[in-house]
C-alpha cells in the first residue's frame, strides 16, 4: 500500500514538471510595434533676422523749414516765412521693418513778431522708423520705392534771437533769456528711392510740436510747431541684407527622418520575432558559410537644398555634402553625378538653368575641398525644366546619382 502511494505520487510530481516544460516550449512572444508620429503645428511665416553690424545707414540731405509760431499781421495778413535747413543722421534697420534713427537739423528760422525776427536753431532728433511698404506688400531686396512712417522725440537750442526781446526772464527775474532748451515731439514719413545697393535718394517731411517758449517769447498759443522738408541721399553699409527662416521648409526632412525612425523600428521588431522563433527551435541547425556580395550603397539624405535664387550652400546642408564626400573616399573606385535642379515659380527658364549649373558647380568645389577627386565628379544642370519633387519649395535642390 505505502509501494502505491510512493508511485502515485512520483506520477504526479512528474506530469507537473512535464506540462510546465511544455507551456515553456510553447510560449510565443509578441512584440509590439510603435510607430513615431510627431504633429506639432508650426505657422508657415518667414521670420528675418541680421547681425548687429548689418544694415547700418548714414543720410545728408538739406530743405527748408517753416516755423509756426507768434507772429504779427503784415498788411492785414499772416505770412510765414521758409528758410534753408541742414540734415545729416545716421541709424540701423533692426528688422525688415522697424529701425531707428539719429537726426540732426541746423538752420536759421526767420517769422514775423513786431518785426522781421529771425534765430539760429539746432536739434536732434531720435526716431523711430516704420517700412510700411515691406509690412504691407512683403520682403523684397530689389524694391525701388519705400514709404516710410515715423515718431520721434529730440532736443532743440535756438539762440542769436534778433527783433523783439523776450518776456522769458532767468531765476533772478534780472535778466532776460537770449537762448531756448525745447522737447520737441516729432511725426512725419519718408519717402524711400532706391539707386543702387549702396545709396538710395530720400525726400522727407517732418512736423516738430514745441511749448510756446520756442520763439523765446510766451504769448498766445500754447503749441508751436516747425514743419521742415528736406532731401537727399542715404549710404547702406555693405548695403541691406536679412536672412530669411522659414520652419516649412524642413518638414519634408523631419517627415523624412520620422519615416526612417518607423522603418528601423519596424526591422528591430521584426528581427525580434525572428529571435523569438530560433531560440523556440534551440538547439541551432549547423550553420552553412555562404559568401556575401558586397553591395555599395549610397549615403542617406544624399541631397544638397538651397535657399531662394542663391548657389550658396548653408551650414545646415554642408554636412550633407561631407557625408558624400566621406562615402567617396570609402569607396574610391565610385562615381558620382551632381545634378542641379531650380523651381519653376521663380525666375526665367535660362535664369534657372544658369542657377542650377551653378549650384551643382558649389557642391563639386565643396566635394573637391575634402578631398574627393573632381575626376570622380560629373554636373548637370537641369533648370527648371525638371521637378523631381511636387512640392515648389523642394526643387531649390542637388541631388547625387550614380551612373
Amino acid at each position: 500500500m505505502k509501494t502505491n502511494f510512493y508511485l502515485t505520487a512520483t506520477a504526479c510530481v512528474g506530469m507537473f514538471f512535464a506540462a510546465n516544460s511544455a507551456q515553456a516550449q510553447e510560449q510565443v512572444v509578441v512584440v509590439e510595434q510603435e510607430t513615431i508620429a510627431i504633429e506639432q503645428p508650426v505657422e508657415c511665416k518667414t521670420h528675418y533676422s541680421s547681425s548687429w553690424r548689418d544694415n547700418w545707414f548714414i543720410q545728408l540731405g538739406a530743405g527748408a523749414q517753416v516755423p509756426f509760431v507768434d507772429i504779427t499781421s503784415e498788411n492785414g495778413e499772416k505770412h510765414h516765412k521758409a528758410s534753408a535747413v541742414y540734415n545729416v543722421g545716421f541709424g540701423h534697420w533692426f528688422s525688415p521693418y522697424l529701425g531707428f534713427r539719429i537726426s540732426g537739423l541746423y538752420g536759421k528760422m526767420r517769422y514775423n513778431f513786431v518785426g522781421h525776427d529771425k534765430a539760429q536753431m539746432a536739434s536732434a532728433n531720435a526716431d523711430l522708423m516704420w517700412d510700411m511698404t515691406t509690412s504691407c506688400c512683403g520682403v523684397n531686396p530689389d524694391r525701388v520705392f519705400s514709404f516710410i512712417p515715423f515718431v520721434g522725440v529730440g532736443g532743440t537750442f535756438t539762440w542769436d534771437f534778433k527783433g523783439v526781446k523776450s518776456n522769458i526772464y532767468n531765476g533772478d527775474l534780472t535778466h532776460r533769456k537770449n537762448n531756448q532748451w525745447t522737447l520737441p515731439v516729432s511725426v512725419g514719413f519718408q519717402l524711400r528711392f532706391r539707386l543702387c545697393k549702396y545709396v538710395d535718394f530720400f525726400a522727407e517731411a517732418r512736423a516738430q510740436f514745441y511749448a510756446d517758449n520756442f520763439n523765446n517769447y510766451v504769448q498766445g498759443d500754447p503749441i508751436e510747431a516747425n514743419i521742415t522738408a528736406i532731401g537727399g541721399l542715404s549710404f547702406n553699409i555693405g548695403g541691406r541684407k536679412f536672412t530669411g527662416y522659414n520652419p516649412c521648409e524642413y518638414l519634408g526632412y523631419v517627415n523624412q527622418l520620422n519615416n526612417q525612425v518607423n522603418d528601423l523600428r519596424a526591422e528591430v521588431a521584426s528581427t525580434a520575432a525572428a529571435l523569438a522563433a530560433a531560440n523556440a527551435q534551440l538547439p541551432c541547425p549547423e550553420v552553412k558559410e555562404t559568401n556575401a556580395v558586397a553591395t555599395v550603397q549610397t549615403p542617406m539624405l544624399a541631397s544638397v537644398r538651397f535657399k531662394i535664387n542663391s548657389a550658396k550652400i548653408s551650414d545646415e546642408e554642408m554636412v550633407n555634402v561631407y557625408n558624400v564626400a566621406e562615402w567617396m573616399k570609402a569607396n574610391p573606385d565610385v562615381t558620382v553625378t551632381v545634378d542641379g535642379y531650380a523651381d519653376e515659380d521663380t525666375g526665367t527658364a535660362a535664369y534657372n538653368q544658369e542657377l542650377s549649373a551653378r549650384r551643382a558647380q558649389a557642391v563639386k568645389d565643396a566635394l573637391v575641398g575634402y578631398g574627393v577627386s573632381a575626376d570622380r565628379l560629373n554636373t548637370k544642370a537641369y533648370g527648371s525644366a525638371t521637378q523631381p519633387y511636387n512640392e515648389n519649395n523642394w526643387n531649390r535642390i542637388v541631388i547625387f546619382s550614380q551612373p
